[in-house]
């Protein structure tokens, strides 16, 4: 059964663009988990350090600048917020990525990958009912 060379690679493209987008946006994921984590390096620091008032610097890109600590805190806070955002946007951008690409080669979908973590009130209702 000979197939038709352009579909053949026409297919195999599609395949290869798929998997470099999953590719991408992984990447994209831990890139932005190293800034989290280093934002949480940051907002520890500021937290432990034993004088709450004065300034701190602040690397911006290439340039260093002097804050107040207060302000360097909301600054990382928001920050951390915006990251959190983007990290769980694009673990459910991955999850449509990785259906597509198992579509597009013919393997079945993943069974438990569009499972979602359950919310502290859930967990709390949990608890209560495996206690009494």
């Amino acid at each position: 059964m000979a197939r038709d060379p352009a579909f053949v690679l026409r297919y195999l493209a599609e395949v290869e663009e798929l998997a470099e987008d999953v590719l991408a946006a992984r990447q994209q994921i831990v890139d932005l988990d190293v800034k989290r984590n280093r934002n949480r390096e940051a907002l520890r620091a500021l937290h432990k350090d034993p004088e709450p008032e004065g300034k701190a610097m602040v690397c911006f890109g290439s340039t260093f600048i002097e804050l107040p600590k207060a302000k360097t805190k909301e600054m990382l806070q928001k920050d951390q917020e915006h990251l959190d955002e983007e990290i769980n946007n694009l673990r459910k951008e991955l999850r449509v990525k990785v259906n597509r690409l198992y579509e597009a080669q013919g393997k079945p979908e993943l069974k438990g990958f569009n499972l979602n973590p359950m919310t502290p009130e859930e967990m709390k209702l949990i608890h209560r009912i495996l206690e009494g």
